[in-house]
């Protein structure tokens, strides 16, 4: 139908006469009031959004839409969808390590996605791995983060980036996050970790959002040499462990379109005129609502909400990468205080975001069969430090271990009975 409709002679008419017939067909929805119904089209809470959601909702249906290829084979199927991005490694006391993830395991999580940051591992001097400040091994936090996972029966998203200092002749003046001068030396890395972890951790992913600031350096990012680091990465750690499971960097959502910042869409298909499509198994992508709820269908480019894994699967589907799935590494809405001075990530109350995530699960379950874990951004920080930035309030329990609403509303979805074929027993 959208084909049809976009070849119409005029456009505009055909959405306004759509948007009348979609709020009609809502008014006689008799399941449902009328506001529910608008807001399951269009993510918005207040009935003038509605309204203004329904017309811009009608206008993408004039367009050709996304081809998901939604009964495709994907493969690395059958896993339990609830992950959780934490900071282990910035906990100095194990005992909180440990709390973070019986707390973690008790809302029916499966997965957390832990850096395990180039520079904090080999910090001195490639091959180096002794933390010579502290006179002990570097690998040490990181081993006890692993037991205390396999202890609460916790698969680990090993995040493997960072680079330290002494990999570029500019050291930390071309970036703290800036590649390697030599590839080489991270394939190195990358070996290194795989290696010692084989049979532990499976999942590993390269790198995170190479396509914005600050995350390739001091320096433009680059789609083709991102490609180049992953393929070395992959080709690494498939020696070390051929049956590890590589998922791309995550892509950040953004319109810009460059130096610093480039569009998602421009970047993963450069990454594909490049060759990438060999060296990854699972691609990667965030997942953050922004403005809008989860339920928001509104396809538009240039606006960024919780349909856009729809894009990214389309790409994929035009470069014959269906068979694979799609993982969101961080998912989340933003619950900072209402007099906060900047909401650069949005805005919602905390009961919103307790709903809004739990609706999110049930969405890319339900919805769009070749998505896999989506991480929930983030459980906790060390301390309260950065209690003046917007980011902070995306946390999911205090410092302190407080629990905030989000917590408990996971907590009872998560250990309902099991998402059907997902292993979340």
């Amino acid at each position: 139908m959208s084909d049809l409709l976009a070849r119409l002679p005029n456009r505009r008419n055909t959405a306004a006469i759509l948007a009348v017939l979609l709020i009609l067909l809502a008014l006689t929805n008799t399941q449902y009031p009328i506001s529910s119904t608008l807001l399951n089209w269009t993510g918005e809470e207040d009935l003038l959004p509605q309204v203004r959601g329904v017309f811009q909702l009608a206008s993408g249906l004039t367009r050709p839409q996304p081809e998901t290829k939604p009964y495709a084979p994907v493969s690395h199927t059958g896993v339990c969808p609830f992950g959780i991005n934490v900071f282990l490694e910035q906990e100095v006391e194990t005992e909180k390590r440990e709390r973070a993830l019986q707390m973690i395991s008790e809302a029916g999580f499966k997965w957390i996605r832990q850096e395990f940051p180039w520079e904090d591992i080999e910090i001195h001097g490639q091959g180096d791995f002794y933390d010579h400040k502290w006179n002990k091994s570097a690998w040490g936090k990181y081993d006890n983060i692993v037991d205390l996972a396999e202890k609460y029966d916790l698969g680990i998203i090993a995040r493997l980036d960072n680079p330290p200092a002494w990999s570029r002749a500019r050291g930390d003046d071309a970036g703290t996050r800036a590649p390697p001068d030599d590839l080489n030396d991270f394939g190195d890395f990358v070996y290194t970790v795989v290696d010692r972890y084989k049979g532990r951790i499976k999942y590993y992913q390269i790198w995170n959002e190479p396509n914005i600031y600050p995350e390739w350096g001091e320096q433009p990012v680059d789609p083709e040499a991102y490609t180049e680091l992953l393929k070395i990465g992959y080709t690494r750690a498939k020696e070390a462990d051929p049956d590890c499971v590589i998922i791309s960097g995550a892509l950040a959502s953004t319109i810009e379109l460059g130096p610093r910042n480039l569009n998602d869409f421009i970047f993963l298909q450069r990454m594909y005129n490049a060759g990438v499509r060999d060296y990854f198994d699972i691609l990667a992508m965030q997942g953050y609502g922004l403005w809008s709820g989860p339920y928001d269908r509104r396809m538009r480019p240039r606006v960024i909400n919780f349909s856009r894994p729809l894009y990214i699967r389309d790409i994929m589907v035009k470069n014959g990468d269906e068979n694979k799935l799609i993982w969101i590494s961080e998912m989340n809405w933003n619950a900072v205080p209402a007099d906060f001075p900047a909401k650069p990530y949005g805005y919602v109350t905390e009961e919103q975001q307790a709903r809004y995530v739990v609706e999110a699960y049930k969405r890319a379950q339900a919805e769009w069969p070749w998505m896999g874990v989506v991480n929930f951004w983030f459980f906790k920080r060390a301390d309260d430090s950065e209690r003046d930035q917007a980011w902070y309030y995306f946390r999911m329990v205090e410092p302190d271990f407080t629990p905030l609403p989000v917590y408990h509303a996971v907590k009872e979805y998560a250990n309902q009975p099991p998402v059907p074929g997902a292993n979340c027993k």
